[in-house]
């Protein structure tokens, strides 16, 4: 079933040549190690005034809305909360807005899977938005991430994590992710 709703939301994007990248839990299982997930997290970068056409492009390839103002939930948390019919998965569409996440899109590369390509954030723009997410389950993720990779850029990695932490007034940020890079040193 994600197969097919990931191809799904693979074929919509490209359709509509909307840069994007998977992130969350599904751009871990493909890049560092098979995850469970209930959901599918995209980041999309798109201007305000095409969110509607590409809402309702979304209902051609079976992406609907779960929320009746899903228009006006987007304006205020930046995000579409969508549901692909066909398989009942829950798709969380993030629209981007912050210079780092159009880096991230443009950054981003492809994997294959089954007879298509999904677009997933380099190991180390997966591992700052783990690291500023910061909830247990992350912390796992950053830990498989570095596992897979263990040459990564971390100069890349400690630069933007400092930086969510310096705009969050959240120095712990910055805290775990040094415990985390000398953990997987080790």
């Amino acid at each position: 079933m994600f197969v097919s709703a990931l191809r799904d939301m693979t074929v919509w994007l490209g359709a509509g040549q909307v840069p994007h990248t998977a992130i969350g839990g599904i751009a871990v299982a493909l890049i560092a190690q098979p995850r469970i997930t209930q959901d599918v997290d995209t980041l999309v970068w798109l201007e305000h005034d095409r969110w509607k056409d590409f809402l309702q492009a979304g209902e051609r390839y079976g992406f609907t809305p779960r929320l009746s103002d899903a228009l006006e939930f987007a304006v205020t948390a930046r995000a579409l909360l969508l549901r692909h019919e066909p398989s009942g998965i829950n798709f969380d569409v993030s629209l981007g807005a912050l210079p780092f996440e159009l880096e991230m899109i443009e950054r981003a590369v492809t994997v294959k899977v089954s007879d298509f390509e999904v677009k997933v954030p380099t190991p180390e723009d997966l591992i700052i938005t783990k690291a500023v997410a910061r909830r247990p389950k992350d912390i796992v993720d950053i830990e498989a991430i570095l596992s897979a990779h263990p040459h990564l850029d971390v100069q890349r990695v400690k630069f933007w994590v400092r930086e969510f932490a310096v705009a969050l007034e959240s120095p712990q940020l910055s805290e775990d992710l040094e415990t985390l890079l000398d953990r997987s040193a080790r």
